[in-house]
């Protein structure tokens, strides 16, 4: 009989071939030559591809006032360019809130309603009050201090080109008591998609807050807050619509208005101090159940504004408004009106006159690239 030729090292040699031989480090592969000589190139390493790029910080337009003075624009332009908007008359209408492409206005006459108003397409659009708002400022023993704020309410939006989408409204107003009766205050919320306002919230309190001198700051998605004429903030959770008061940093009994609220540089809450002749910026950090207030940065306005600018700074020497998305601040001087940005420093000058009073900045907003 025939032996059967054992194959097993055959096979296991076509499974298992043997290894290249070593070689050196630097040497080229053995076929690298051939290919050369087939006049091949070497291909480039693989670039990778660039990051993102980062959107632009939008410029700030211009500003609207509160002031009846008929001598001011009711529109003041901070660009290169001389346009000017066809605004609300702030005789009529008392200036806000501007945010995500809308200006707010509160009418000043007997119909109680809200304005909003498109800087860059010029559209307008009315919003009555709630009926409890105009019922209690009816009644002749109470006095009602008023302001709102106007916020994109479409989910996923990057706030670069949403003015004609949903939008929300947060109404706010203080009811003091004549006679020491205390004070409570309302918010009610306004949703464009439903074209209703929500049930109110309140908070009780022992001194009224007027709202005259501040604009409100928007923290992410989920946080509103408003600055009182004394230096009080009152703070509104979208999550709970909880309302919450409480002091700005190193507050005094006795308010010198040498506070604005505007954001922080790590996004949350911050609070802008006038310290002549510098400025503190502070941030209000959360930990739990407590929060403080943790100074953050010091600007030295000597450095940064002219000479004239810093005369009497204790009692000329004020910020004025917050531009969110440019990241800006306007501080009003003996000099005038300017612009600092915060994160380059660099000062601008907007205009002579500097008797002025709830500055609320116009930024544009640019549309992403795809």
């Amino acid at each position: 009989r025939r032996k059967k030729k054992d194959n097993s090292s055959m096979n296991s040699l076509r499974r298992d071939p043997p290894p290249l031989p070593a070689r050196r480090p630097g040497l080229p592969p053995p076929r690298l030559p051939r290919l050369q000589g087939l006049g091949l190139r070497r291909l480039p390493p693989r670039i990778p591809p660039p990051p993102p790029r980062a959107h632009r910080a939008p410029p700030v337009l211009g500003f609207h006032h509160s002031c009846d003075d008929d001598r001011i624009p009711h529109f003041t332009p901070t660009t290169a360019s001389s346009f000017s908007l066809a605004a609300p008359d702030s005789r009529s209408w008392r200036a806000l809130d501007c945010r995500h492409g809308r200006a707010l206005f509160l009418s000043k006459g007997d119909a109680q309603e809200l304005l909003l108003w498109e800087p860059t397409t010029g559209a307008q659009q009315r919003v009555p009050l709630p009926v409890s708002y105009d019922v209690i400022c009816r009644y002749e023993e109470v006095t009602v201090y008023a302001t709102a704020a106007v916020f994109c309410a479409a989910d996923g939006c990057d706030h670069r080109d949403c003015f004609r989408g949903p939008f929300g409204v947060l109404f706010v107003f203080c009811v003091e008591q004549d006679g020491d009766g205390g004070c409570v205050t309302l918010t009610r919320l306004y949703s464009s998609e439903t074209d209703s306002w929500d049930e109110p919230s309140w908070i009780f309190h022992d001194l009224p807050m007027c709202f005259t001198f501040y604009s409100s700051v928007l923290v992410g998605r989920s946080l509103l807050y408003f600055m009182s004429d004394d230096g009080c903030i009152l703070e509104y959770d979208f999550a709970g619509h909880d309302l919450t008061v409480f002091d700005p940093p190193n507050y005094e009994s006795i308010y010198d208005g040498r506070y604005n609220i505007m954001l922080a540089e790590d996004g949350g809450l911050g609070v802008s101090q006038e310290m002549n002749p510098h400025l503190k910026l502070w941030t209000r950090v959360i930990e739990g159940a407590d929060a403080r207030w943790v100074l953050s940065r010091v600007i030295y306005l000597q450095n940064l504004l002219p000479d004239g600018a810093l005369v009497e700074p204790a009692s000329s020497l004020y910020v004025l408004g917050f531009a969110e998305g440019a990241n800006a601040i306007f501080m009003t001087t003996v000099a005038g009106l300017f612009t600092i940005e915060l994160q380059s420093e660099r000062v601008r000058r907007v205009c002579d006159d500097h008797a002025l009073c709830n500055l609320i900045p116009i930024v544009s907003f640019y549309t992403p690239v795809p």
